[in-house]
């Protein structure tokens, strides 16, 4: 019989996290972070990293292993993701992997396409942005592919580069060629998807950024305001603060453009994650359903 990778994903603040934990505990299993800005340190706060207190034991994988300088891409993470899954199967039937970076989950579940590469056609792309910054990209985007424009997370640079640099490569567009045929693994995949009504959910978010708030942020993106350039760092809660920082918006304004960039980019997390018809989809609070899906399965 296979191995089993349960993945637990769904949008912001809908309670991944714990669920996650929960499930860990009660399978006695590892769970290995897909929130690709939690893998990095010193950005604990804004990226509602589990605290020790929260872990609760249960071994944690791709967490706080990352300076905020290294560039870290979704292919790194299919390889060294799927080389750590290959370890823990050997001692423990079920891995749990939980997060709501899109591309990330992708890695593992679909794996990549080998689309074209040019490194100098990225590095054109890269001084496009530093000197006229991303909106021309956006607008670029929008205009070639509409399908990507509307799931990419549009602050983040990185992605919206590579996306252009196949276009402009190919001629086609980027979720044209992104949907090739599913690489296999070697163990059988449960797929879980958390959320909930959409008033609910924006409430989660509100309360999570208030948290956040109490917890330090706005500390924390001062520490991090002198690296406000890395890619790591071009994360919903920081960017807003840097902007706060230099003197082009008031503090309550970047509050609550935290809560509305948070909001919407969950609503586009739903809208990918929704598109994989495997997943089965549950409340935050449904951890006995969950559970007795699992069990189900294995």
């Amino acid at each position: 019989m296979k191995k089993k990778l349960t993945i637990i994903a769904g949008p912001t603040a809908v309670g991944k996290t714990s669920l996650s934990v929960q499930l860990a505990e009660a399978f006695h299993c590892p769970i290995i972070s897909c929130d690709s800005r939690q893998f990095y340190k010193g950005m604990d706060v804004g990226t509602a990293k589990p605290t020790a207190e929260e872990q609760k034991g249960v071994p944690h994988y791709f967490l706080d292993f990352l300076e905020p300088e290294v560039e870290y891409t979704a292919g790194m993470f299919e390889l060294e993701a799927l080389q750590m899954i290959q370890e823990l199967h050997e001692d423990s039937d079920l891995v749990i992997m939980v997060g709501g970076s899109t591309l990330y989950v992708d890695a593992i579940t679909k794996g990549f396409d080998d689309l074209p590469k040019s490194a100098e056609l990225r590095a054109q792309l890269i001084q496009e942005t530093e000197e006229s910054g991303i909106e021309p990209l956006l607008l670029e985007l929008q205009e070639k592919d509409p399908v990507y424009f509307e799931e990419v997370d549009r602050s983040n640079a990185v992605r919206v580069q590579r996306a252009l640099e196949v276009i402009r490569l190919s001629g086609e567009p980027y979720s044209k060629l992104r949907k090739g045929v599913q690489k296999s693994r070697a163990f059988d995949m449960i797929k879980i998807g958390l959320n909930d009504d959409r008033e609910a959910l924006y409430e989660r978010i509100n309360h999570r950024v208030d948290l956040m708030l109490e917890n330090g942020l706005e500390e924390e993106a001062r520490s991090l305001h002198p690296k406000k350039g890395l890619t790591s760092l071009k994360t919903v809660g920081y960017q807003e603060f840097f902007d706060f920082f230099d003197g082009k918006i008031e503090r309550e304004e970047a509050i609550e453009l935290i809560k509305r960039n948070s909001r919407r980019y969950a609503k586009r997390q739903i809208t990918w994650f929704k598109r994989d018809l495997e997943f089965e989809w549950f409340l935050p609070n449904q951890f006995e359903e969950v559970f007795a899906h699992i069990n189900k399965m294995i």
